[in-house]
């Protein structure tokens, strides 16, 4: 029996202590510090992206968790929640039931808040995107998502690729400016995923996989009409995800490097901050491997919650940092090598194209799915590395 299926009730944040040792969903109550930046998206009090769309993405996990969301759900869902409120991530996400539950209950409404997300910033992913493709046959834009076994953001770049195809039909044109529109319209809708996390969310990705390649199913009284457009949420053609199990901060990154090294687009969604939290000396190494590794062009996508902080001790003393000021410190700095008779200083490495320091997603009215969903909050930085 499926499970009944109820409005969505936003509420306003997000459950707390969400993450994995890869993975923070916090949400301090601190400000992040005020500071001016290159460039602020603007706050928008609603989604733009067609009700009809954001329905099919939670469809996804509904059809994809059913037997989970319709059997032992609620008591698993709090042993969950006490071993992430523990932070003993090991036992958290240790069994499949967990990860499940896991997904089924939060990642539904951060795939609709990531979907938005990548709506928003879609001009700079695009315009990225046709110079990867000026340069290289593989048409398909490569992404890697740190921290990205939980599914949000694969269900959400699914959603996009089917937007950016709806967006093309509507307006008769490619969003690509190409001589060969049809070309054009394949080129820019072909997704190669890697989602990469400490955890082993390979069955649950694979299960989200398989709901997003295939039509939903359909009631055996569905008219002929219904039937002949009933398609999957995006082609197995055109969308492709592998699921790596990796600790960002202590794995080789020899290892990590054929990953990362021709994504056109990096994201960390609510995961920096748990990696600055984790070590900050780790973390840096790992971005400066990161800065090194990635093309020029590559886009860097940091989401998480506003006001996270990382505390740093310094000669016995803590002092907590701004996981913003940590990241530009990180990558808007000039850096400095020593030679055997002087010292060389690079150009800073990264440019910030977007920053908004705090933003409200809203979930909109007549969303349907089994269990309540919350609205999303966040900070967002959007990097290209020069």
């Amino acid at each position: 029996m499926a499970p009944s299926t109820a409005s969505v009730r936003p509420k306003n944040g997000a459950h707390r202590n969400q993450g994995n040792k890869n993975k923070n969903k916090n949400i301090p109550s601190k400000e992040a510090s005020k500071r001016q930046d290159k460039a602020t998206i603007s706050s928008t009090p609603e989604s733009s992206i067609p009700l009809e769309l954001q329905q099919s993405l939670l469809n996804i996990f509904r059809t994809t968790f059913t037997k989970r969301l319709d059997s032992d759900f609620a008591p698993l869902l709090q042993q969950v929640k006490q071993h992430l409120y523990n932070r003993d991530f090991s036992k958290a996400f240790g069994r499949i039931e967990y990860l499940e539950v896991y997904a089924a209950r939060w990642s539904p409404s951060r795939a609709l808040g990531y979907l938005q997300v990548f709506n928003d910033i879609s001009d700079h992913l695009l315009a990225s995107q046709k110079v990867f493709n000026a340069q290289n046959e593989d048409s398909a834009m490569r992404i890697s998502c740190l921290g990205g076994g939980a599914g949000a953001e694969i269900v959400a770049l699914a959603g996009f690729e089917n937007l950016l195809k709806q967006q093309a039909r509507n307006k008769n044109e490619c969003p690509i400016l190409s001589s060969n529109k049809k070309e054009c319209m394949v080129r820019t809708q072909s997704f190669g995923i890697n989602a990469i996390d400490i955890a082993n969310w390979s069955s649950v990705v694979q299960n989200l996989f398989n709901c997003i390649t295939t039509a939903p199913p359909l009631s055996k009284y569905a008219s002929a009409a219904t039937q002949a457009a009933n398609a999957p949420l995006a082609n197995l053609e055109s969308f492709q995800v592998a699921c790596c199990q990796y600790d960002l901060l202590s794995a080789d990154f020899s290892e990590l490097s054929p990953l990362l090294k021709d994504a056109g687009l990096v994201t960390l969604m609510f995961t920096l901050n748990e990696l600055y939290s984790t070590s900050i000396s780790h973390t840096q190494k790992f971005m400066l491997n990161l800065t090194s590794c990635v093309r020029p062009g590559t886009l860097l996508l940091v989401v998480d919650s506003p006001g996270s902080y990382s505390t740093v001790s310094l000669n016995g003393t803590e002092r907590k940092y701004p996981m913003q000021w940590l990241l530009d410190h990180n990558l808007l700095r000039n850096t400095i090598t020593a030679t055997s008779d002087d010292q060389e200083e690079k150009e800073i490495p990264w440019e910030k194209l977007v920053t908004d320091e705090s933003h409200w997603f809203r979930l909109p009215e007549g969303l349907k799915y089994p269990i309540e969903l919350e609205n999303m909050r966040y900070q967002l930085h959007l990097f290209r590395k020069i």
